[in-house]
Order: structure tokens, then sequence, then C-alpha cells
């Protein structure tokens, strides 16, 4: 019967010791375990405490492999990351707050200047809140710093400000300057902890005879793994290398994925752990879905800037292959191709400790020279043309 059935499947997994199974959820194993039938529900009742149980001995026969948990430095590292990205998005509505204000107004300062928290508009805002309404003397301010003429400011300038506004636009003004000073003092923070510290006895080896510079191990022995453990700051520079990449970004994915490769046994179980590649949802031989799953939303969400970022590049590889693939598939899934990319390239070049090496913008069309020399011919016979190729060496 259909209980005798699954009895014999759980002991299977139980005796074989299936190399496959990582991970068993306590409500999916009950799921797959209960069967139909009510005489079923005595073989795995349904309690936290008895999957609990069976958990463990799952464990106890190796079944279940160890998650990642970051080091204490590195969750250190990601508070202060995430502290600092919900800043930043905190600075960005106030600044949307503050332009709100302005077109109640009828000020368009936004029409006129590029950002509206850069200098010249900060000069204007800040006439504004001293009680400044003369577009022709706030239009002044801005002169020689903007692309605008004066004509231009003036009419971008003219409107009605109360009271109530100013009181509104210092505040947001005074906000914002908070939101920058504790941007910085974060960032300040973070690269800090990035910084290798420097050596404590680095006089004592200065000053020491060279007898007492030998090391103590026998000569042709490779130094211990500790010695030559990568830094923080060595692998935000080698992944600076990639296009797109930042220093801010750099220092916002290490603090996610860290810099040891080790606990990923591939690029693969990375880019699944993040999130960053396709997801696996089948029943009954059918697959259903290919959509992504959550992962790491902080690393998915800087993958995804970067691939934008890299795309919005003239010449290179990964600008080549976002338009590759958004011509076909759209921007979307380019954008999530391009950043699945970037994580392979950054997983081996912290796992090999090389360079990265920039394949060009004409990889694809190197790599398919054939297919598309016959793709263009067939094109061109299609319109009554007669083809001969000749390469340029030989044509001059």
């Amino acid at each position: 019967n259909y209980t005798a059935r699954v009895y014999t499947w759980r002991n299977r997994v139980l005796q074989r010791a299936l190399e496959r199974l990582e991970l068993l959820d306590a409500k999916v194993s009950r799921a797959v375990l209960r069967g139909r039938g009510a005489g079923n529900s005595i073989l795995l009742p349904d309690t936290d405490v008895r999957d609990a149980e069976w958990i463990a001995d799952l464990l106890a026969h190796g079944l279940l492999s160890a998650s990642f948990i970051p080091s204490a430095p590195q969750r250190e590292l990601r508070e202060l990351t995430h502290y600092r990205t919900s800043l930043v998005e905190e600075r960005a509505r106030e600044v949307n707050r503050l332009q709100k204000t302005l077109e109640d107004t009828n000020l368009k300062l936004g029409d006129v200047v590029s950002d509206v928290m850069g200098k010249a508009a900060q000069l204007i805002l800040q006439a504004v809140v001293q009680g400044e309404s003369d577009p022709v003397r706030l239009a002044s301010l801005a002169v020689g710093r903007v692309q605008a003429s004066q004509q231009q400011l003036e009419r971008a300038l003219t409107g009605k400000v109360t009271a109530h506004h100013r009181f509104l636009l210092g505040q947001h003004l005074a906000l914002i300057k908070h939101l920058d000073e504790a941007i910085r003092r974060v960032t300040e923070e973070i690269a800090h902890r990035f910084t290798p510290p420097e050596p404590p006895a680095e006089q004592e080896h200065l000053s020491a005879p060279p007898d007492a510079l030998l090391s103590d191990s026998p000569e042709g022995t490779p130094p211990s793994d500790e010695s030559a453990a990568l830094s923080w700051q060595e692998a935000i520079e080698l992944i600076d290398q990639v296009t797109g990449i930042s220093q801010r970004v750099a220092q916002g994915l290490l603090a996610e994925i860290g810099i040891k490769m080790d606990q990923f046994p591939s690029a693969k179980h990375l880019a699944s752990w993040v999130g960053i590649c396709p997801g696996n949802h089948e029943s009954a031989g059918k697959r259903l879905s290919g959509k992504t799953r959550k992962g790491n939303p902080y690393a998915r969400q800087l993958l995804i800037q970067v691939a934008h970022a890299a795309a919005r590049q003239k010449h290179g590889y990964l600008a080549a292959q976002y338009r590759r693939i958004a011509s076909r598939r759209g921007v979307k899934r380019a954008a999530m191709a391009v950043a699945h990319s970037i994580l392979v390239i950054i997983y081996h070049l912290l796992m090999d400790r090389t360079s990265y090496q920039e394949r060009g913008e004409t990889f694809f069309e190197e790599r398919d020279r054939q297919a598309i020399e016959k793709r263009l011919i067939r094109q061109l016979e299609r319109l009554g043309n007669q083809v001969t190729i000749e390469p340029l060496a030989q044509a001059g």
C-alpha cells in the first residue's frame, strides 16, 4: 500500500546515505512523507517535535550539509553596509520630498539644474529659505554655474513661496545635511574595517639582527595558509577591476559573500545562494517556472546595479552581452544575465587571485564568426546579390 511504499522510501534514504540530499526542511519533509491516508500519520505525525527528531537523525547519518555562517567581522561589515544603504535610501526619499515642496511653490528648479542638491541649487535654496523671492537675484546666484541662461533661470525661479514653504525647505535641507554627515561617518568606518592593520612588531623586526629574521621552518617549506590568506583590501582591488564595480559596491558585495570562496563548491553554488540564477520549479516532470529565488536581496541589488552600469559602456564584453540578450529577451533578463556573469567573474577572481581579463566587445562575433558570415550571405542572396568573401589582407 501507499504507507508501506513511503516507509520503504524513508529507510532507503537513511540506509544508502544519499550524497545529493543537502537540505530537508521540516515542512517539506512532512508534506512528502505524510501521504494521503490517515494511517500514515503514525509514521510521521504533524508535530514539529517529531520533525526535529527526524532531522537530527538525518544529521547523524550525514545527510545534511552545514549552512554558510559568516564570521563575526563579516557580520559587522554587513550591518554597516546595510545601514549605509538605508541612509542613502532615506536621503533619496528626503530629496524627493524637497522636490515636491518646490513643485508646490511653482519653482521649477529641477528644469534648469542637473542636480537639485548641487552647489548652484544649494545657493538658491538657502536664499529662498532666508526670505529671498526676487527671481533676478535668485538667478544671479547660479549664473556661470549651470548651462541655463539668465532668462531661463528667471522664468524657472518665478513662483509663490510662503512662510510655510520656507519652513519645510529648511527642514528638508537640514535633514539632508544630517544624512550626508551620517553617510560620511559610516563610509569612513567601513573603509577603516577594510584597511588591513599595520604589523605591531614592524620596528622590532627592523632593529633585530639578520639571524633573528630567519624562519624556523625548514628550507623549501611553503608558507602557511594564514600568511597567504587574501586580505579585504586585496579582495577589493581584485574585483574593482571589473567593469561597473566601484569601491563602494565592492565593499557591499564582499560584506555579503566574503573573501573566502571555499564555502561554495563552485560558481553555480554561489549564484544559487545569491539568487541570481534561474529557479527550478518542476512538477510531474514538467517545468513550470524559471523565476529566480529570493536569495540574498542586498547582493542581488548591487549586482543588478553593476549590470546596468556595465551596460551603459560603449565598449566591453559585458556591454556586448547585455545588448545581445536585450534585443531578444528584454532588458530585465539581460540585466539578470549580466549580473550572473559578473558574479561568476568575482568568484574566479577571488578563488584564483588573478586579474580581470577583458574579452572585448567583439568576443561573441569572433566566437560565432562562421555562423554570422553564413547568415549575412543568405540575407544578401535573398536580395538578389552574389557574394564572395575575401579577407582584408588578401583583398588589399
